[in-house]
């Protein structure tokens, strides 16, 4: 119960404050030259100046541009309060205050832009904890040696009989046209030297590759 009545009676007193403003903010205007509606729209614009800021600095106290413009609007209605307090004569409004009002508008265009189209915080990423994953213990496995690979039993060597050396085989294949030109080379070269043909030689006359002139040689040997 005491809850509610504590409610209605801040309510009670911000409507009698933002009448009194408004009230205020209205005189000052028409004293100025704004007849009509338009002095009842100054004080609306000042007071919707004065709750975007508010609204903007509790979203982000950070910005200074907030405070700036909460600033400019609270020294706007501030302003109005004193001056029709008797300290001003509202038959008589000096230039400078009708330039002011007069002025007003594009000033809280621009404030209210500002404010609307200000970037909105980032929100900071949650932290996250990293997954727990238990350690494996630490485990130690003897591993027994494997046994030596037997060896086939040596072949007795004869001592007597050497070993037969294999027939040696051409490492490029020959073809037969190519091998019966050699053979032809060869004998010309034995009858004019006396000499078998070298491997070397037999390359340069046939215009061959090593290997190949060497499988030839081996072949006509």
């Amino acid at each position: 119960m005491a809850r509610s009545i504590r409610l209605d009676a801040v309510l009670v007193q911000a409507v009698i404050a933002g009448a009194l403003s408004f009230a205020h903010l209205h005189d000052l205007a028409a004293a100025a030259g704004q007849d009509g509606w338009k002095a009842w729209a100054y004080p609306v614009s000042v007071d919707l100046l004065l709750v975007a800021a508010w609204r903007r600095m509790r979203t982000n106290a950070e910005n200074r541009d907030a405070w700036l413009w909460f600033a400019i609007a609270l020294i706007a209605s501030l302003g109005a309060n004193v001056a029709t307090a008797g300290l001003l004569d509202l038959h008589n409004v000096p230039p400078w205050l009708r330039i002011l009002v007069a002025g007003w508008p594009a000033l809280a265009f621009l404030g209210g832009t500002l404010l609307a189209h200000a970037p909105a915080p980032a929100p900071a990423p949650a932290p996250t904890d990293p997954p727990y994953v238990e350690s494996a213990p630490d485990l130690t496995v003897e591993r027994e040696a494997d046994p030596a690979p037997e060896l086939p039993p040596a072949e007795p060597v004869s001592e007597d009989v050497p070993p037969e050396p294999a027939p040696a085989t051409p490492a490029v294949p020959v073809p037969p046209a190519l091998l019966d030109h050699a053979r032809k080379i060869a004998n010309a070269h034995r009858a004019q030297t006396g000499a078998p043909i070298d491997p070397e030689t037999l390359r340069s006359r046939l215009g061959v590759p090593a290997a190949l002139a060497d499988s030839i040689a081996l072949q006509l040997a």
